[in-house]
């Protein structure tokens, strides 16, 4: 706790009972969305509501201790890892979301045609995909006969 307590201050944030739990919330279940995190601090802050959380993230990610993905047709979810460019892989089925290392070198790693005078310092790609559970599942569907009426 007391990394997390430094780590808030040396971000020039105030350290604060929601802020750690956040961190640490963040940190055991990544790419959790807000409601996630509200479940998951419920018995640890009862009285914390929706909107404090969604005001303690924002402070976290305005200092770049939290990242904020939004996969397309999901809830924005968080994760502590951060600074490195890393990726994700999505589930089409389930929704399951994975961390995947940047493919080429270090930051943006992937470098555009044309940065139309822009500074590039970040690419952020998602790849879509069956997750091995949602494929076995698929599998064990495709086995089972259909019982006769």
């Amino acid at each position: 706790m007391d990394d997390d307590a430094d780590l808030l201050r040396t971000a020039g944030l105030r350290v604060t009972t929601p802020r750690l739990a956040v961190l640490r919330a963040t940190e055991t279940m990544p790419h959790a969305t807000a409601d996630d995190l509200v479940t998951a601090l419920a018995a640890e802050l009862p009285t914390t509501s929706h909107q404090a959380v969604y005001g303690v993230l924002a402070a976290l990610t305005g200092a770049g201790l939290v990242r904020r993905i939004e996969p397309a047709g999901s809830p924005a979810r968080y994760e502590r890892r951060t600074g490195d460019n890393h990726h994700h892989i999505v589930c089409t089925m389930c929704g399951a979301i994975a961390d995947v290392d940047c493919a080429v070198g270090h930051a943006p790693c992937l470098t555009p045609s044309d940065t139309h005078g822009f500074a590039v310092t970040t690419a952020e790609v998602t790849y879509w995909g069956i997750c091995d559970a949602c494929a076995a599942a698929e599998r064990v569907d495709a086995d089972v006969e259909p019982v006769p009426a």
